[in-house]
C-alpha cells in the first residue's frame, strides 16, 4: 500500500473552510467537489494510457488516449457520492460502479447493502471515493471487494485519514497494489470513531440530512 498526502496551499485552504462547524451544505457541496478535482489530479498520474496518432491544422501528432478498458470511478454511498462530480469532471469517460456501505454503530465493521459493479473488472484501475478514512473497514472491505472482481489496481481518494485507518489498509492489503490519496492526516479516532479534528459525518454535512456514521 502507498499513501500519498497531497501537499498543497489550495488543498491546505480548502479542507480549512470545509472543517468550519458553520460551513452550509452548499458550501460544504462546492468545496467537497473542488477539493476531489485537486485530489484526482494526484490520485490519476499513473492512469494506463495508449499512443494514438492525431491530425492536427499544422500535422499528425503522436499523443496519448486513455487506455481500455476505461478506469472505473466507485463512490462509497453515501457520502461518497458528493465526491464524484469532482472526479467526473476529471475524468469524463471513466464509467461508474456504485457501492453502498455503512458502519455498524457497535462493531464499527463494514456492512455492504448494495451494489452496482461489472461483474468482471480484469485488468481495470479502480478509483474509490469516500470522504472519511476513519477505522478503514468499509475502504478496506471495498478493495477486497474489487480485488476479488479482478481489479488490477485501486487507487482511493479520501479527504482527511486518521492514522488508524491509514494502518488498517496497510494491515489488510500489505502486497496489493494499493494507493490512498489524502489532503490530510489528522491526529487519532475518539472513543466513537470519529477522526479528530476532522470535519464531523460528511454526509450529513453534504445533504443535511441525519444517517449513518460515515
Amino acid at each position: 500500500m502507498r499513501l500519498h498526502q497531497a501537499n498543497h496551499p489550495l488543498i491546505s485552504h480548502k479542507l480549512t473552510e470545509l472543517r468550519k462547524k458553520n460551513t452550509s451544505s452548499a458550501t460544504f457541496r462546492l468545496l467537497t467537489e473542488e477539493l476531489v478535482t485537486l485530489l484526482a489530479y494526484e490520485a490519476s498520474r499513473d492512469l494506463r494510457t495508449d499512443e494514438v496518432v492525431v491530425e492536427t491544422p499544422v500535422a499528425e501528432y503522436t499523443g496519448k488516449t486513455t487506455s481500455l478498458p476505461l478506469p472505473l470511478i466507485v463512490p462509497i454511498l453515501r457520502a461518497g457520492l458528493g465526491m464524484l462530480n469532482g472526479m467526473s469532471k476529471l475524468m469524463p469517460n471513466a464509467e461508474v460502479g456504485f457501492l453502498g456501505m455503512l458502519r455498524n454503530e457497535e462493531t464499527l465493521e463494514p456492512v455492504t447493502y448494495a451494489e452496482r459493479l461489472p461483474e468482471d473488472l480484469t485488468g481495470r484501475q479502480c478509483y474509490v471515493l469516500d470522504p472519511m478514512l476513519a477505522t478503514g473497514g468499509s475502504l478496506s472491505a471495498a478493495i477486497e471487494y474489487l480485488f476479488r472482481r479482478g481489479a488490477s489496481d485501486v487507487i482511493a481518494i479520501c479527504l482527511i485519514a486518521a492514522p488508524e485507518g491509514v494502518a488498517r489498509i496497510e494491515r489488510d492489503h500489505p502486497n496489493g497494489n494499493v494507493t490512498v490519496v489524502v489532503g490530510e492526516v489528522d491526529s487519532h479516532l475518539n472513543e466513537k470513531g470519529y477522526i479528530v479534528p476532522g470535519l464531523g459525518d460528511a454526509g450529513d454535512r453534504l445533504y443535511g440530512t441525519a444517517g449513518p456514521l460515515d
